[in-house]
């Protein structure tokens, strides 16, 4: 049962061990965050939503910036997993290409919207926030850039280049893909991005292991 399942099964008053009203009332605060926005969002209506009252809230997190943050650090690490996840789970390059742009699409595809905390929060001139967001797309590059210096031999500025090009063109066309209600389906979608990535990567000549 995932967080904001488990908010709407428990009526107000249940007692639950922490860290499960601690994933209660996370699952609450991205319901409210998602639909309202940060500046919009009150920790009266994400208390009203994960049915408790505002000191039990308050017991957990001690303001709404906190809250935030959390929610926030938990889908950056949620994304990063993803991308790690998805190139390692092939040794064939062109396949690694497909798999890493398919974890940017299951990423925003997922129910709930917390891409929207990373992608398009409207606190990004909140320092904290900001470090957090520009911090998750750097690792999630500099995941990729390992593999694409490793393959090609390019210098370790030039592979960070490249990867970043291929994670922001990733996330950008997800995005679109998503909230245009596109007709085109996702395995579809991500073939074709995957096509167009791999004309440009490819054109890198993948070095021998003994040339490294």
């Amino acid at each position: 049962m995932t967080a904001i399942e488990q908010t709407e099964a428990r009526p107000r008053g249940t007692r639950l061990p922490r860290r499960a009203r601690r994933n209660q009332l996370l699952g609450a605060a991205q319901e409210v965050f998602v639909a309202q926005g940060y500046h919009a969002a009150a920790m009266d209506d994400i208390a009203e939503r994960a049915g408790v009252s505002k000191p039990v809230l308050y017991q957990h997190f001690p303001g709404k910036l906190d809250l935030y943050l959390a929610l926030l650090d938990q889908h950056c690490e949620n994304l990063l997993q993803a991308v790690r996840t998805a190139l390692a789970s092939t040794t064939e390059n062109k396949l690694r290409v497909a798999a890493t742009m398919d974890a940017y699409f299951a990423y925003v595809e997922e129910e709930g919207g917390a891409f929207r905390l990373v992608f398009e929060s409207d606190l990004t001139n909140e320092p904290a926030v900001r470090e957090r967001v520009e911090r998750v797309s750097l690792e999630c590059a500099d995941a990729i850039s390992e593999v694409v210096a490793e393959d090609t031999g390019l210098s370790k500025d030039e592979a960070m280049l490249l990867a970043v090009g291929l994670g922001g063109v990733s996330q950008v066309v997800a995005r679109y893909w998503l909230s245009s209600e596109s007709a085109v389906p996702r395995d579809t979608a991500v073939q074709l991005l995957t096509s167009l990535a791999w004309r440009g990567i490819a054109g890198f000549p993948k070095v021998a292991p003994e040339q490294h």
